[in-house]
C-alpha cells in the first residue's frame, strides 16, 4: 500500500523539515496549476517519470517553463535506446502516485530505490520550491535545501542538470 500524504507529512515533521500544503481543485497539467494555484511563492516545478529500453527509470524535476529535449536527456543521462513515460500503472507501482500527481516526494513509495532522481539547478535560485504531496489537490512548499535533504534521507543523492542551458553529454 503507498504512503499517503499524511504519511508523508510525518516523515518530513520527523527529519524536521518545515513545510506548508494548500489545498486547490485537482490538476493534472501545469496550465491548470498556473491557473488554479493563486499566489505562492517559490519554484513551481514539473516531473516526468522516464524509462528507456534496459527498464532504467528516472524521476526528472525541472522548473515548469523548461523545454525538455528528450534525445538530448537520453544523451545526458545515458539511458539505453530512446526515453518513453513510463506507463500509469508502472508510476503506481513504484512511486504511488497517479498521473497529475508525480513528485520528488514521491520517492518515499519507492522502497526498491529503482529511480535515477534528476533535478534542475534552476530550483535553487529560489529559496522555496513547491511540489505536491503525492496528491493533485495540494502543493507543498519547503526550502529548496531541505528537498535535497529529504531525497538524501530516502536514499538518493540527485542528479543535478541545469535545464536552462542547452543539454550536453556529461
Amino acid at each position: 500500500m503507498p504512503k499517503t500524504d499524511q504519511d508523508l507529512y510525518q516523515r518530513l515533521a520527523a527529519l524536521g523539515i518545515d513545510h506548508e500544503t494548500t489545498e486547490h481543485a485537482p490538476v493534472f497539467t501545469v496550465e491548470e496549476s498556473q491557473q488554479l494555484r493563486g499566489r505562492l511563492d517559490g519554484a513551481h516545478i514539473k516531473n516526468l517519470f522516464l524509462r528507456d529500453r534496459k527498464k532504467r527509470m528516472w524521476l526528472c524535476t525541472v522548473l515548469e517553463d523548461r523545454e525538455i529535449d528528450l534525445k538530448a536527456l537520453r544523451k545526458r543521462l545515458g539511458a539505453q535506446g530512446s526515453l518513453s513515460f513510463g506507463a500509469p500503472d508502472l508510476l503506481m507501482e513504484v512511486l504511488g502516485v497517479i498521473p497529475g500527481s508525480v513528485t520528488p516526494l514521491a520517492v518515499v513509495n519507492d522502497t526498491e530505490r529503482q529511480v535515477t532522481v534528476v533535478l534542475d539547478d534552476g530550483l535553487f535560485e529560489d529559496d522555496l520550491v513547491n511540489c505536491h504531496p503525492l496528491r493533485n489537490d495540494r502543493t507543498t512548499t519547503l526550502r529548496g535545501e531541505d528537498l535535497l535533504r529529504f531525497l538524501r534521507a530516502e536514499g538518493y543523492e540527485p542528479e543535478r542538470i541545469d535545464f536552462g542551458q542547452p543539454l550536453t553529454d556529461a
